[in-house]
C-alpha cells in the first residue's frame, strides 16, 4: 500500500496546519523550541521534518549537527533549500514505520505528531535507536477531542487521504513503553488549539 504521504504537496500540508481552523504550525514550531531550550543539545534528529517547521530556531553555536528524516524526498529537497545554513545538516528518506534505520546516534530525537502515523513498533524503535547514551526524546501527541475529528478539516482535501492512517497515541501508554526501555519522563506540557484540541508534549532521557 501507498504512504499516502507522498501524496500530499508540501504547499497542502503547510497550508493546512496553518489555516484558521487547525492553526497546529505556530504550536508544533513553539514546542520544538521549548524542547531545545530545555535540552541544548549538540546534535538533534527531527522526525517527519516535511518543511523544517521550527528549524530556524536552532541555535548554530549550540548544535553542530541536524538530522532530518521524512517519507517524502520532496519534502527533503524543500528543506535543503531552506536550511541549508544550518551546521551539519543531513537528510534522510526513510519510511519509519516500515524500515529500520542506522544512523548514528544523537542528544536530542524530536518526534511531533509522528506516531499517530506510523504507530509504535518499528517507528518507536527508531526513535530510541537515534537517543544517544544519556540523550533525551521529545514527543509531541494529539489528545483526543470530543467535538472534533481526528484529522480537521480546512481549505485543503487531500489531507483527508491521512484519516484512516492515523490513530491516537495515549500518552500514559507511551509513557510505559518507554519506561520499559529506560526512558524516564523529566518534563511535560499541554497546549491547546482550536476545535477543542490540544497536544501534549513530553521529554524523556535515556538513563
Amino acid at each position: 500500500m501507498s504512504n499516502p504521504w507522498l501524496d500530499i504537496p508540501l504547499a497542502d500540508y503547510e497550508g493546512h496546519m496553518n489555516s484558521p481552523e487547525v492553526q497546529q504550525l505556530e504550536v508544533l514550531s513553539d514546542l520544538f523550541y521549548e524542547a531545545i531550550t530545555l535540552r541544548r543539545p549538540s546534535s538533534i534528529a527531527v522526525l517527519g521534518v516535511a518543511g523544517g517547521n521550527g528549524l530556524d530556531h536552532i541555535d548554530g553555536k549550540i548544535t553542530s549537527r541536524v538530522v532530518g528524516l521524512d517519507v517524502n524526498p520532496q519534502y527533503l529537497d524543500v528543506v535543503r533549500r531552506r536550511y541549508s545554513q544550518l551546521p551539519g545538516l543531513t537528510l534522510h528518506c526513510v519510511d519509519l514505520a516500515e524500515q529500520a534505520i542506522n544512523i548514528e546516534p544523537v542528544q536530542l530525537v524530536h518526534a511531533a505528531l509522528i506516531f499517530e502515523h506510523t504507530g509504535v513498533s518499528r517507528a518507536l524503535e527508531n526513535a530510541i535507536s537515534l537517543v544517544a547514551d544519556a540523550g533525551a526524546l521529545s514527543v509531541v501527541l494529539q489528545l483526543p477531542s470530543k467535538v472534533s475529528q481526528e484529522v480537521g478539516r480546512s481549505g485543503f482535501p487531500s489531507l483527508q487521504k491521512l484519516a484512516s492512517h492515523f490513530s491516537l497515541i495515549d500518552p500514559a501508554v507511551l509513557r510505559a513503553s518507554l519506561e520499559e526501555r529506560s526512558f524516564l519522563l523529566i518534563h511535560e506540557t499541554r497546549r491547546e488549539l482550536p476545535a477543542s484540541k490540544a497536544f501534549w508534549m513530553g521529554i524523556f532521557i535515556h538513563q
